[in-house]
């Protein structure tokens, strides 16, 4: 069945509980020293999915764009989010635990966390994947070299 140009997927009844969260080394396409859990779905094809990443103090993510729209809830931490093609956290507004951001595809952004670990929640309709406006930025780009 078609809504809304998103194809209705049957979707299992699950529970997890803290402890149950299988944390793994995040994906190539960020900056290391990230881990992910991957909760629902597959953010690398199409369909629902939700993932949490979980980043150390003082991490940052360069500008960049994403093909989905993303929705992110901040778990753990100051989490800080800027709009723009360069990294200036002075354009950039913190949200604390319990906040929520909507963020368009396409639209150019970076982050950061404060001096302590940061756990966010995304959820979104895949593939998710992210574009640096910096082509230099782009993790994936030294593991070529």
């Amino acid at each position: 069945m078609k809504m809304n140009n998103y194809v209705q997927t049957k979707v299992n009844h699950m529970d997890i509980t803290p402890h149950e969260i299988n944390w793994i080394e995040g994906p190539n396409n960020l900056p290391s020293g990230t881990k992910m859990a991957v909760l629902e779905g597959d953010p690398s094809k199409f369909g629902p999915f939700t993932i949490r990443i979980k980043m150390p103090a003082q991490y940052k993510i360069p500008a960049h764009w994403h093909p989905v729209i993303e929705h992110v809830t901040v778990l753990q931490g100051n989490f800080y989010m800027g709009y723009g093609d360069k990294f200036d956290e002075t354009k950039g507004k913190q949200l604390p635990i319990g906040s929520f951001s909507v963020i368009p595809e396409k639209i150019h952004h970076f982050i950061w966390s404060g001096d302590e670990e940061v756990i966010v929640q995304l959820h979104g309709i895949g593939p998710w994947g992210i574009t640096y406006i910096n082509p230099d930025d782009d993790p994936r780009k030294t593991e070529k070299e």
